[in-house]
């Protein structure tokens, strides 16, 4: 029997140890210095907004590790060596191991900036963290949050669910700019200053100061101006956490270097998850992919080769989701924040400036290349099927109602989106009725 030791108890550690135990009898050892257990960490923020405690985001109840003979160490590694495949704790412990996987995720990114070490200054990454930002966010007048991507708008929900003002400094001339095309950034901008919230483009944090315990006490930016406050959030994006790493003779950059199989430089060395960074370009996918859902899937075919079904990561068409206050959003394929010189594009918006839609196509072939969609929701399996089928604009418009995944009575835009698309267009795109013959065909192909 061999042993396994996974490093992470996040969605790629802890789906690499599932699939491992559902496919072998090998002895699994998962290590984690954050928390005893696997838990969600997307629902950090409705842990402080007090939607939920902890233990409601435990996807697991407590008994399941032992049951799955799946064995739990909270520790801290200090040092891999790869020569004697051992393993060092802080504290000098160690823990052979004859396979390892590296699922350590990411660190909130700091760029030198004068001040970014007092204390009440931090990103929102792990446990760890909501359990500093609960101490530090007590009685405070104001915050400031710099960085302006996903965390820091769920960071600004956060603050803004206890009644603390918020100030957010963002380095673009338009929230996330450089992600969304102008028509949805503009429309976020809009909606994160509806929510009073101080929003500050084209600002960039110079230093922070402190007071005479070293905590923040005010913000200065590039412009001189000086920002009073008790907290600062920093959520300029996150880096690999591999540190720990260093004269391992494995191989990193800015993330764990793998192949397709996920393994290492070194035998016997697995990454998975934000940690890992591909070696080879998989089309227009990033050698880092920091999100949830990929994680997972590296988890799972992981454990295929782990277990002696070399199994290549192939995630397929790209996808993501996320939640802009009461705006969702959703994208599929490639949309970029410019369209590229062979892509048309078509952009409607709904009178209410929260609900728009935008397709990306072909030029030449009219080939659906990419979707965004704020507001409302769409079935992942109708665009997933789509994009395989290598299917039209026009044949994604007449089919938009089969895809629409709102619940039942919310108010439908098909009509007036495919009106506009044929204006703009000199189509005739017809739009059909609903058919749940079809949706069942998406979901069971």
């Amino acid at each position: 029997m061999q042993h396994i030791v996974i490093i992470g108890n996040g969605i790629s550690g802890i789906t690499t140890a599932r699939h491992i135990r559902k496919k072998s009898d090998q002895r699994i050892t998962v290590i984690s210095a954050e928390t005893d257990h696997f838990y969600s960490r997307t629902a950090l923020m409705y842990i402080y907004m007090g939607h939920m405690k902890y233990e409601h985001t435990k996807p697991y109840e407590d008994w399941f590790w032992e049951k799955n003979r799946i064995e739990l160490k909270r520790a801290y590694v200090e040092k891999v060596d790869t020569e004697s495949k051992t393993l060092t704790f802080a504290g000098g412990e160690s823990m052979p191991y004859d396979k390892l996987v590296l699922a350590t995720g990411s660190k909130s990114n700091k760029f030198g900036w004068p001040g970014q070490d007092l204390k009440a200054v931090q990103g929102l990454y792990n446990y760890q963290d909501l359990e500093s930002m609960e101490t530090y966010t007590k009685d405070i007048s104001r915050a400031v949050i710099v960085g302006g991507g996903l965390i820091g708008i769920e960071m600004a929900e956060m603050l803004l669910s206890r009644n603390i003002p918020v100030t957010f400094l963002v380095r673009e001339g338009s929230f996330w700019n450089n992600v969304l095309p102008d028509g949805e950034s503009e429309m976020i901008n809009r909606h994160i200053r509806e929510h009073h919230v101080d929003l500050r483009l084209s600002t960039n944090l110079k230093e922070i100061l402190s007071d005479e315990n070293g905590r923040a006490r005010a913000v200065v930016t590039d412009s001189g101006e000086e920002i009073p406050c008790q907290f600062v959030g920093l959520t300029a994006g996150v880096s690999p956490n591999i540190g720990f790493l260093e004269g391992s003779g494995i191989e990193t950059n800015r993330g764990i270097m793998v192949d397709p199989y996920l393994e290492t430089n070194v035998k016997d060395v697995f990454a998975a998850g934000d940690c890992a960074e591909f070696r080879e370009t998989n089309g227009e996918r990033r050698n880092l992919e920091q999100v949830w859902y990929t994680g997972r899937m590296m988890g799972e075919v992981l454990a295929e080769t782990i277990c002696n079904k070399p199994t290549k990561y192939e995630p397929g068409h790209w996808f993501n989701s996320a939640k802009f206050f009461d705006i969702e959003y959703q994208t599929y394929g490639w949309v970029w924040a410019k369209p590229k010189d062979n892509e048309n594009d078509f952009y409607w918006e709904h009178e209410s400036g929260k609900i728009s839609l935008r397709l990306r196509w072909d030029k030449e072939t009219d080939k659906l290349l990419g979707v965004n969609n704020f507001g409302f929701r769409l079935r992942h399996h109708a665009f997933d099927k789509w994009f395989k089928e290598e299917r039209t604009v026009q044949y994604v418009l007449e089919h938009l109602r089969d895809a629409n995944f709102d619940p039942e009575f919310y108010k439908s835009h098909e009509e007036e989106i495919v009106n506009q698309f044929n204006a703009e267009n000199g189509t005739k795109v017809s739009l059909k009725k609903k058919s749940w013959k079809r949706i069942l065909q998406l979901v069971s192909n």
